[in-house]
């Protein structure tokens, strides 16, 4: 993406957060106790139905969490009307013109037909997206933990109310936090069994917004953020094996996350703070995580790091030519980013997976340099070889120790003999 634009992490890292969803599990515990008396005389007041009325046993009020989202987002500066954001349309569609020939030249290939399908939304507009894909994780989990028939009791209306009360407020005040940010995104569908092309998402209100902040010519930004995104869509959809080994790894944590929420059921919480202790110089989220985990986020974060490096690389090399300062916007807008990593924002960060996002930048970027001051051209060819191409922890730190491993023709440096 172009250097360091917030993109937001995958529905699946948002709310798949280890730290956030074991942290869902703990506040309804301590909430609970918060709304029982509530609860209680709601539970004893009424018949049966009136019962099921004010206790609902669903995870989430999804209406509620859009609200929530959508309330926070309208407050904030910049908001545009309908037609401001049809105008600008135009102004986007410009930009694809230019900056599909220029990628397909630069990356000699012709780019799928998914960048024809793009979008001006407001910020609201961009959270409503995203939370279909998180309704569909959220119900895979919950579908699959909910024991028909278990907790009829008072306790267990409590603990629903809780929950849902909980969950909603955060996913709202998660989509809200992020939808203040986001300047565009690839929409994809990861765990969808069809394998639909996504679509290209563009946040016109924190792209005006963020634009007068830096300075920067906003025709130049949008250029700058379309880019970025219509990179993301080669990749995803030029390269037919990245978007099953995702939807691979995520159904493979979700079924592992569903063993651990089974034996938090049964057993309470004391398996996985033994986890969480024995693991403590793991650090943060990866403490609560089982080894086969913990293996399986980092082939995932190997992934989306090789994502964030490869368009930060072409935004270098092909952005050059399409607007007027790459190299300043770049500059502009990793010092406003340093600027807002603190107090509150440091803490969400952590919360949402943000801060492992900017990591996956820095790495990522590094690596594709790498590959390519050792091994030229030829060497960035084989970037999306397939799984068995993907660099190992160490070659991520050492790209020429990839571009060795990958073979002798990546090796040799264009041009030379």
């Amino acid at each position: 993406m172009r250097q360091r634009i917030v993109v937001p992490p995958s529905a699946a890292a948002v709310l798949g957060s280890r730290a956030a969803r074991v942290g869902i599990a703990i506040g309804a515990g301590v909430a609970a106790r918060y709304f029982a008396s509530r609860v209680q005389r709601l539970v004893t007041r009424g018949d049966a139905a009136s019962q099921r009325r004010h206790a609902p046993r669903r995870l989430v009020d999804w209406p509620r969490a859009e609200r929530l989202a959508a309330s926070r987002l309208r407050r904030l500066p910049g908001t545009l009307t309908r037609h401001q954001l049809e105008a600008s349309a135009p102004s986007y569609a410009a930009a694809m013109a230019r900056i599909v020939p220029a990628l397909e030249a630069r990356l000699g290939t012709p780019l799928p037909g998914v960048v024809d399908r793009h979008e001006v939304v407001d910020r609201a507009g961009w959270a409503r997206a995203n939370l279909v894909t998180i309704r569909e994780l959220v119900d895979r989990l919950e579908d699959q933990l909910i024991v028909p028939g278990r907790g009829t009791g008072i306790g267990a209306e409590v603990a629903a109310v809780a929950n849902r009360f909980l969950t909603s407020q955060q996913i709202g005040f998660l989509l809200g936090f992020l939808g203040g940010r986001v300047l565009g995104q690839y929409d994809v569908a990861l765990l969808s069994a069809e394998q639909a092309p996504g679509r290209l998402l563009f946040v016109e209100e924190n792209v005006r917004l963020t634009a007068a902040q830096l300075g920067v010519p906003l025709d130049d930004f949008r250029t700058w953020i379309a880019l970025h995104e219509t990179t993301h869509a080669f990749e995803m959809e030029a390269h037919p094996w990245v978007r099953p080994y995702l939807r691979d790894h995520l159904e493979r944590q979700l079924a592992l996350f569903l063993d651990d929420a089974r034996q938090v059921q049964a057993k309470g919480f004391g398996a996985i703070l033994r986890r969480w202790r024995a693991a403590a110089g793991e650090g943060g989220i990866a403490g609560f995580l089982s080894a086969e985990q913990r293996r399986l986020l980092r082939e995932t974060q190997v992934v989306m790091s090789l994502l964030e490096g490869f368009s930060d690389w072409v935004m270098d090399e092909v952005g050059a030519a399409m607007t007027t300062d790459v190299a300043g916007i770049r500059e502009r807008f990793e010092a406003r980013r340093e600027k807002r990593r603190h107090g509150v924002e440091r803490i969400i960060g952590r919360l949402t997976g943000l801060d492992m996002k900017m990591e996956q930048y820095r790495l990522g970027e590094r690596f594709v340099s790498g590959v390519f001051t050792a091994g030229g051209e030829d060497a960035i060819r084989h970037l999306w070889d397939g799984p068995e191409a993907l660099p190992t922890d160490q070659e991520f730190r050492d790209p020429a120790a990839w571009v060795q491993r990958i073979g002798r023709a990546a090796a040799t440096p264009t041009g030379t003999a």
